[in-house]
């Protein structure tokens, strides 16, 4: 197998711009959680059904467990993003490598953003369920994300495969 080129690629301008209100957006949630922490039951909500119903409760503690991924899924795809030679490739020919690789880079980019969005509004939205003994999420939440995630998808193998 060929070993494809390493490029040094700069930052879209839109990837700085979702990257800084992810993190704003991240942040929030997580010094709500911080400061609602205290006054959290000892049972919150630790995992939903497919119709948004809480199926277990769990300690406290695993309230921390979703910043913590979170975190972890940052870093892992902000790695990804900063090495696109890494990435697989349809349609990687000498002529579109690097509108091939900026098409990567954004597109880890934004999938990246999408998951820790999703993981502060399970955030805020574990935190208001247990203060206020609340026993179902929006049940709107889990196909509207699973639209975003494949969409988004869909939309940058489009991209690879028009380079």
């Amino acid at each position: 197998m060929k070993k494809q080129p390493v490029i040094k690629m700069g930052k879209p301008l839109l990837a700085k711009f979702l990257d800084a209100v992810t993190v704003i957006i991240f942040l929030a949630a997580i010094i709500y959680l911080i400061v609602q922490f205290p006054v959290l039951p000892e049972q919150v909500p630790a995992h939903y059904d497919a119709t948004g119903s809480v199926d277990r409760w769990g300690s406290k503690m695993e309230m921390l467990i979703l910043p913590a991924v979170g975190i972890g899924l940052w870093i892992l795809m902000t790695i990804l993003e900063r090495h696109p030679h890494l990435l697989n490739y349809l349609n990687l020919r000498e002529d579109n490598i690097e509108a091939q690789y900026r098409n990567g880079v954004l597109m880890m980019n934004v999938l990246k953003n999408e998951c820790v969005l999703l993981f502060s509004y399970l955030i805020f939205q574990g935190v208001w369920m247990a203060t206020e003994d609340v026993q179902q999420i929006d049940n709107w939440i889990l196909p509207i994300f699973l639209v975003v995630i494949f969409g988004s998808m869909i939309i940058f193998i489009i991209r690879m495969l028009r380079a």
